[in-house]
């Protein structure tokens, strides 16, 4: 087979949709398994808002079926902005922000505007995809191991070592994979960080920037406050670069309408290179979030039910898992803050079954999908060290009536280890 380019020779496929995969195969073939692994959400039990659908369908009955803007029509724009300034106190101007079809583009277009070959980018793990994208730009990878003493959160203490020459800080709050957030203190660590750091840059010198994923920030539970860089401290706003969208918030994965937010001069060349890839949201997608920003009444109702649903469901297997391990079981679980993500332990290496050893946590991923039905996300996935014992399960696709039959079939599981 002939050799490709440096990139396609390379490229690492992304090991949650292989799993994810592997999983709907056995699906499709009658098996019963608890399908906790994608970031995404069953619309028979998370349908996107009513009042949504029907400016969707409107639109294309009003035959919004052409090419939008490249940076996104005027009114979603506005709408977006009108909505950030009333809940986070953002104030950005209509060339200040970019609507693409969802967050991929978004992430993928900041990356290339900002991050040459060679250059140092800076993220924790476990975390989504930064890795990946990091390898697209053939960029220096600066890992940042993070801890469960931290919620699985960098701190500006693991980010200091790093700074010096990078160009791009990937952080994500609240998080995927782990559903855990930045504490204020610690975000605004991080901020004076970047801050201090491009003070001492020269003029012509490449600035570190911030790339600020906030998808699930609406998601947030409890006490859990979501804190941004720019409220924290205003002259982040020459550093950093928002991603964000409907996609968590209204359960609309597939409605495709994303939005970066970030200084005029990045902007226009992210849109740019947008032009070039035509990575647009819909034009009658576009059309209908634009009206459905503003029907704040209708929001205010989705997220109150939407987030009661996230949490009792989050609220219910953490307590499962904290059951178990008060039983003597070698799991464990974060309690929940934000997302629809819980991070659960399952520290069973070197456990055996019937003289079959798990040795690997890929053996023990495996035994747990094989024998519980359970199919979680394994943390190395995301960048961490493939022995972590730790896992994302995601509830956008959890039925309420199946937790408890799917705990009963993971004691037992549990149950049959040496």
């Amino acid at each position: 087979m002939s050799k490709l380019s440096v990139l396609a020779e390379g490229l690492i496929g992304s090991e949650i949709v292989r799993l994810g995969n592997e999983i709907n195969d056995r699906i499709r073939k009658g098996e019963k398994i608890y399908n906790y692994t994608i970031g995404d959400f069953d619309p028979s039990i998370f349908p996107i808002p009513k009042e949504l659908e029907t400016l969707i369908i409107e639109s294309y009955q009003k035959h919004y079926t052409n090419y939008p803007p490249a940076d996104g029509i005027l009114e979603l724009r506005e709408s977006v902005l009108a909505f950030l300034q009333k809940h986070e106190g953002l104030q950005y101007s209509n060339n200040e922000i970019l609507i693409a079809s969802g967050g991929r583009p978004l992430i993928y277009t900041t990356f290339k505007i900002l991050v040459d070959k060679g250059d140092k980018v800076i993220y924790a793990v476990p975390s989504w995809n930064n890795n990946h994208y990091t390898n697209l730009n053939q960029a220096e990878h600066c890992v940042v191991e993070a801890t469960p003493e931290n919620n699985f959160m960098p701190t500006a203490a693991d980010i200091a070592p790093h700074v010096k020459g990078a160009a791009l800080i990937c952080l994500c709050t609240p998080q995927n994979p782990t559903g855990t957030t930045l504490p204020k203190e610690g975000l605004d660590k991080i901020c004076q960080l970047i801050i201090e750091e491009n003070a001492s840059r020269g003029e012509n010198e490449k600035k570190l920037y911030l790339l600020f994923d906030q998808m699930y920030w609406t998601l947030t539970y409890g006490e859990t406050k979501h804190y941004n860089p720019i409220t924290l401290q205003p002259k982040m706003k020459d550093y950093t670069i928002f991603v964000d969208g409907i996609s968590k918030v209204f359960a609309a994965t597939g409605v495709r309408v994303g939005w970066s937010l970030g200084p005029a001069h990045i902007i226009s060349k992210m849109k740019a290179l947008l032009s070039h890839v035509g990575a647009w949201a819909p034009m009658a997608e576009q059309k209908a979030t634009a009206a459905y920003l503003k029907q704040e009444d209708a929001i205010e109702r989705y997220l109150n039910h939407f987030k009661n649903e996230m949490i009792n469901r989050l609220n219910l297997i953490h307590d499962g898992f904290v059951a178990l391990k008060n039983k003597g079981y070698a799991v464990d679980a974060i309690a929940p803050q934000a997302a629809i993500y819980l991070t659960i332990k399952m520290d069973l290496v070197g456990k055996s079954v019937n003289g079959k050893v798990l040795a690997t946590q890929s053996d023990v991923t495996e035994y747990i999908l094989g024998e519980a039905k359970l199919a979680v996300v394994p943390f190395y996935a995301f960048g961490a060290e493939k022995t972590s014992p730790w896992y994302r399960l995601s509830i956008g696709t959890c039925k309420l009536e199946d937790i408890s039959e799917m705990f009963g079939k993971l004691e037992a599981a549990l149950s049959k280890l040496n």
